[in-house]
C-alpha cells in the first residue's frame, strides 16, 4: 500500500485568481499540461483547464487579459498527501479525471497526483489498477 506522498509530482505548475487566461494558456502550453491548479497565498481554491480556456473562454470572444478566476472552476477534486493511493484512484476513476491536485491538511498545495505516477511508481498492484482506473475516467460522463 503506498500514501500519495510517496509517489506524487513535487513540481507543480500554478496560477493565481489574478493570473490572466492568456498567462495560463502560456503555461500549459509550455509545461504541457492540459490543466492549471489556481492557488491563492499556496492554498488550492479551484482548477484551470484547457478545455475552459478553449470552450468557455476563447470561443465566447473573452479577451486575453481576462483574469484566471472568471472562469476556473471551484468545485475541485483533489487528494490529501497522506491517503491511499488505491482509493484515491477509485475516486479518480468516479470524478473521471486523469490528474489529481494534493493538498496538505491546511490545504496547501504540496503535488499532483496522475495515472502515470501511478502507473510508473507504485507498486505491481495499485498498477494493475491503473487500467480500471483509466477505464473509468474514459466513460462518457452521465449527466
Amino acid at each position: 500500500m503506498h500514501h500519495v506522498h510517496e509517489i506524487m509530482s513535487r513540481d507543480v505548475v500554478n496560477v493565481t485568481p489574478n493570473d490572466t487566461i492568456q498567462h495560463a494558456a502560456e503555461l500549459m502550453r509550455r509545461y504541457d499540461v492540459g490543466s492549471l491548479p489556481v492557488c491563492q497565498n499556496h492554498r488550492l481554491i479551484g482548477m484551470i483547464t484547457d478545455r475552459d480556456l478553449a470552450v468557455r473562454a476563447l470561443s465566447t470572444g473573452c479577451p486575453a487579459n481576462t483574469p484566471v478566476r472568471d472562469f476556473a472552476s471551484t468545485d475541485v477534486q483533489w487528494c490529501f498527501d497522506d491517503d491511499d493511493v488505491d482509493a484515491v484512484q477509485q475516486r479518480m476513476a468516479t470524478a473521471q479525471v486523469r490528474r489529481m491536485p494534493v493538498v496538505d491538511h491546511d490545504k496547501n498545495l504540496v503535488g499532483a497526483l496522475s495515472l502515470g505516477d501511478i502507473a510508473t511508481r507504485a507498486d505491481s498492484a495499485s498498477r494493475d489498477e491503473v487500467a480500471n482506473t483509466l477505464e473509468g475516467v474514459s466513460q462518457p460522463r452521465m449527466h
